[in-house]
């Protein structure tokens, strides 16, 4: 007892010099800052009042302000989403973790919501047809069928990251799903899984280091790892300000990028087989498709569309009906030469698209971008009215009656609520409708003219869950196209800085030019679960189609849904509920 007695006071009065010592000197130091921001903000700044009236209490204020943003999706309710629990299904699926929720959802879903119907006799998962596909542009010389119902929405290489794209490149060639370039052009990040190879050298920039760079990198990647042997190997044989837009072998140990002065005739006669299926968007700045004085290049369209299935103009996206916007922090030298521009400019682009000064002159470019590809062309709008997109539909009948092929082969409608990386507020949720009633107009106005068959939609708002998509499907989407869900699936944690503005910047490495955050990403991983959640997507709209007794997705329609309003009232029908919710 006598021994223990001695331990414990000898524990008791253990002394630490140099931890006393190191938490005096930072209380003093934080005492020193103190006393100088109070007399700063109290006798000498002009700028902010709250300031000259409460020094430091101000102080916190900021503080705290700052850490809103980023620390908000960590406390409280889920505000954006119907609940967490749709984020976490997200999150869980790209990480190849269990779905399954427990007990209840961890918020009530909203009252009004467009639900789906049983089958009193339903069937089992492994009855209904996995085979997920769409073709678009049947009457053109190539169509393209697609091999799932979802894809990755627009996103350009320069909004997000060279790694970011690569991942997202990489895991939609894993999963098997279309990847849309954005309106920033076909990169080299697009085709990450585009190896180098003797058949192709005739249509690449190449760069080969001398056999010591070649054992520098050997030797780096032993004993340390191979990004970093990766980049200095890059530093060694590429001396040119845009570097970064050339893809590295690590097999053959060259960099290359597609040279786009090569001859027509020397661009693959078929898009390779190791890409992914790439939508190419054109935006209403034209980049990657114009010569450098900004007007439109049909030879270096026809190369692109060697590596591409279709093409989408982009008339409107749901966050803002305005052109692209990419502030100077993100024009790279890389991105800079992708779009040909000026490096470190904000770059943004016209809100009319050049092609579009009437409905008739858009139909005319697509008839002429379907005759320069032989692939299909359609259009992404937003829909505000029936009679804006009875102008549409009015054309499309009468360019089909008259023979001719100068029409939307599909049409992609983005809800009012879609998001962006940059868009102005004023534009964000206040222009267009949402996404199921604009769908319901697209379907059934392109069924009333009878261009319906003709005609393919795609739709995009807000989906992160099969149940999400399962409706889309039902109102009459033939193919979702998403672009948050896979950006959380690759890392993204909703910090909201993507657009880079006032010095902050994503700080996973995802949506940012930043180099030393970009270090950080891990592309090979993040395209695991990009796959991984596309993956469960298609397994989840599979399990939800056998609850309704439904064997394909293409038997699914408005009938196997119903909608119950905030008062109560359930719509069997729900073409009733949407022709009561909208009036003209």
């Amino acid at each position: 007892m006598q021994a223990l007695a001695h331990f414990t006071s000898t524990v008791g009065s253990y002394d630490f010099p140099l931890m006393m010592f190191l938490l005096k000197a930072i209380f003093v130091l934080f005492v020193a800052i103190s006393m100088v921001l109070l007399v700063y903000d109290r006798y000498i700044q002009r700028e902010n009042q709250l300031l000259i009236n409460y020094p430091l209490i101000g102080r916190m204020r900021y503080f705290f302000y700052a850490l809103r943003d980023p620390m908000r999706q960590y406390f409280g309710d889920e505000k954006f989403y119907e609940s967490f629990d749709k984020v976490k299904w997200v999150l869980n699926s790209a990480e190849r973790k269990s779905p399954y929720a427990s007990f209840s959802p961890e918020q009530p879903q909203k009252s009004a919501r467009l639900s789906i119907k049983n089958a009193n006799c339903v069937l089992n998962t492994h009855d209904v047809s996995d085979e997920f596909s769409v073709t678009f542009g049947t009457d053109v010389k190539k169509p393209f069928r697609t091999r799932s119902v979802f894809g990755r929405s627009a996103m350009s290489d320069g909004a997000i990251s060279p790694e970011g794209t690569r991942s997202f490149s990489k895991g939609a060639f894993l999963g098997k799903f279309p990847i849309n370039t954005g309106e920033g052009s076909l990169t080299s990040n697009f085709l990450y899984t585009h190896k180098f190879c003797d058949l192709n050298k005739e249509y690449m920039n190449v760069y080969e280091g001398t056999f010591f760079a070649k054992f520098v990198y050997k030797t780096i990647k032993t004993l340390l790892h191979q990004a970093l042997a990766e980049k200095v190997y890059r530093h060694m044989i590429l001396d040119v300000k845009d570097a970064e837009s050339y893809l590295f072998d690590n097999e053959k140990l060259v960099c290359y990028r597609v040279d786009w002065s090569a001859p027509l005739e020397s661009f693959p006669k078929e898009v390779p087989s190791d890409i992914p299926d790439i939508i190419f968007q054109m935006g209403s700045g034209l980049y990657g498709v114009r010569h450098h004085n900004g007007t439109f290049d049909e030879e270096r369209y026809q190369k692109t569309m060697k590596f591409c299935k279709m093409t989408e103009i982009k008339m409107a996206q749901g966050a803002k009906q305005t052109g692209g916007k990419l502030l100077g922090s993100k024009v790279s030298e890389a991105i800079a030469y992708y779009r040909g521009v000026e490096a470190h400019k904000d770059l943004f682009s016209p809100n009319q698209f050049p092609f579009a000064h009437n409905l008739q002159e858009l139909f005319d470019f697509m008839g002429r971008l379907k005759k320069l590809s032989d692939k299909p062309v359609g259009v992404k709008i937003v829909i505000s009215s029936q009679d804006g997109f009875d102008e549409y539909a009015n054309l499309i009948k009468s360019r089909i009656e008259a023979g001719s092929s100068a029409y939307p082969d599909f049409i992609t409608i983005d809800g009012g609520d879609g998001g962006s990386g940059a868009a102005p507020l004023e534009m964000m949720m206040t222009v267009g409708m949402t996404i199921a009633k604009a769908l319901y107009i697209a379907d059934t106005t392109l069924r009333r003219v009878g261009v319906r068959k003709k005609v393919k939609i795609i739709a995009s708002e807000k989906v992160l869950t099969p149940d999400d998509a399962i409706v889309l499907f039902g109102i009459g989407a033939d193919y979702v196209a998403i672009a948050r869900a896979f950006m959380m699936s690759a890392g993204c944690i909703r910090a909201r800085e993507c657009s880079g503005a006032n010095g902050r910047s994503c700080p996973v490495g995802l949506a940012t030019q930043d180099k030393r955050k970009r270090a950080s990403f891990l592309v090979e991983k993040k395209a695991k679960n990009v796959a991984s959640y596309h993956e469960q997507l298609l397994y989840g709209v599979q399990n939800l189609l056998a609850i309704m007794g439904v064997n394909h997705i293409s038997k699914l329609s408005k009938a196997n849904l119903l909608f119950k309003d905030h008062t109560g009232i359930t719509y069997m029908n729900v073409d009733e509920y949407f022709k009561k919710s909208i009036v003209s």
